[in-house]
């Protein structure tokens, strides 16, 4: 088996001559077919020199950082467009669209298909963490738990492209909760924010949980300033708000105290944007 060294050097002269075939050939049909592999491994050779010029990286943390590249490069757009790449028009608003699922689900090369899903997703929840905490992190740990799942080889290529597949309708099913429930996007994330799923909670009924969560913005709001998050005394004077109405719509003693942190957490998180 060949060492690190003799791999890295063996590596980077190959593709040092593929870029070099590469360019006698542009722009021949063939060559213009293989632009975004050979990207893809310019980018890994850079990598690798950066790593060279290093001082004090083990094999390890080497070893470490190509397979993080491997991983996470194929989506990077300094790399490549992904989804060029995969043939697919870059998609608008209806992204997590029954159609453009059951596009992404009809491709043959199940790698890109599986990356392409996977940088869909991890933005869509990034986009959502800025404003609802406790969804966020719930489709978050789904899509974690389904991609150790696979990195496990408990699910096939085909099986996880179908389980993110469901998140991501998942996702879309979550947007239209606040519209069913009546609530705007700041009541959805405190009504999240009450546990609503604890069966001891779930006695109140939507019409009980959704009162307390236009209370509590309504009261967090006014009562939040621009620098609430750092002070002890204004952060103090929240948390009595928040469970003098938690005690007044008759909410779960035991459960009081964890949706009291949590109220908190989600009112940091939107501290911003409520004092712009």
């Amino acid at each position: 088996m060949l060492g690190l060294e003799d791999g890295k050097a063996r590596f980077t002269k190959k593709v040092g001559l593929l870029a070099k075939a590469f360019a006698l050939c542009v722009p021949d049909e063939r060559a213009m077919a293989i632009k975004d592999e050979l990207a893809f491994f310019q980018a890994v050779k850079a990598r690798l020199a950066k790593f060279e010029r290093g001082e004090g990286k083990s094999k390890e943390e080497m070893d470490s950082a190509i397979r993080q590249l491997v991983d996470e490069a194929v989506v990077s757009d300094q790399v490549l467009d992904i989804f060029d790449a995969a043939g697919i028009k870059k998609p608008d608003i209806s992204i997590l669209s029954d159609e453009f699922m059951e596009e992404i689900q009809g491709m043959q090369r199940r790698n890109l298909a599986l990356e392409l899903l996977k940088k869909i997703l991890n933005d869509e929840i990034r986009t959502r963490s800025r404003k609802n905490l406790v969804q966020s992190r719930a489709l978050s740990e789904m899509l974690e738990n389904a991609i150790k799942r696979y990195q496990n080889n408990l699910l096939s290529a085909a099986e996880i492209i179908e389980e993110l597949i469901e998140l991501a309708k998942e996702i879309k099913a979550a947007d239209q909760r606040g519209e069913n429930l009546k609530l705007t996007e700041d009541e959805l994330a405190f009504y999240d924010a009450l546990e609503v799923n604890d069966g001891a909670v779930q006695v109140l009924g939507d019409e009980q949980l959704r009162e307390i969560a236009r209370e509590l913005v309504d009261k967090v709001k006014k009562n939040a300033t621009i620098d609430w998050t750092v002070k002890e005394s204004v952060r103090s004077k929240l948390k009595v708000i928040v469970k003098r109405i938690l005690r007044k719509y008759g909410y779960p003693p035991g459960k009081q105290a964890s949706a009291t942190e949590t109220i908190l957490k989600q009112a940091e998180l939107l501290a911003d944007s409520w004092a712009e």
